[in-house]
């Protein structure tokens, strides 16, 4: 899902304009308008979209610091928050060669630039870059949680590898609690991004 088609607005859309497409949207669907109607349930579903599109932009704009970036421009001429949320876009739909390829074109690796690299990583299945990758980003915005929950979720992950995978016992010796709980650590920390690693949780 891409949050601003949702609701009708660019990505460089300022807060005030999304928060008002928001509610525009909001009270167009209500379900108390259709109330009794045939669209009643059409309307709520169009609600609960339109309510997770909002989510996801502010969970992105507050917790993700992407959106405030101030450096520089890109090699493709616009500005670095809008090439970011473009990048963040490409991760969600699954398009990891598109996202890949902006993030190397970018010159100037903020922290950002290293959780985005990182969560490509991640959904590539290289877990060891994409901890290196949220280590980065942590260490260079001690303060941001979305960076730190990435890191520690990745972190704990590995951990629990480690000790199958890389501790020379092999993969006989391997417990399933640590695999399912490294998989599902892994779901978290990309949901974060809006994406879904494991489609039934």
């Amino acid at each position: 899902m891409d949050p601003y088609k949702v609701l009708g607005v660019s990505p460089n859309a300022t807060d005030a304009e999304i928060k008002k497409a928001y509610r525009d949207l909001a009270k167009k669907y209500h379900p108390d308008r259709y109330r009794g109607h045939d669209l009643e349930d059409l309307a709520s579903e169009r609600l609960k979209e339109i309510n997770e599109a909002y989510d996801m932009i502010q969970k992105q704009r507050q917790g993700g610091g992407g959106y405030s970036y101030s450096g520089g421009t890109g090699s493709s001429g616009y500005s670095g928050s809008a090439q970011f949320a473009d990048i963040r876009m490409a991760i969600q739909r699954g398009d990891l060669t598109r996202a890949d390829a902006m993030l190397d074109a970018i010159a100037n690796r903020t922290a950002e630039w290293h959780y985005l690299k990182g969560m490509v990583l991640l959904k590539k299945g290289w877990y060891d870059g994409a901890r290196q990758h949220f280590s980065t980003a942590a260490g260079m915005e001690p303060g941001n949680v979305e960076y730190a929950n990435a890191y520690n979720t990745v972190n704990r992950s590995a951990a629990g590898y480690g000790q199958t995978f890389y501790g020379g016992q092999g993969m006989n010796n391997a417990s399933v609690c640590n695999i399912c709980s490294g998989l599902l650590c892994a779901d978290c920390c990309c949901e974060c991004m809006g994406g879904d690693f494991i489609p039934c949780c």
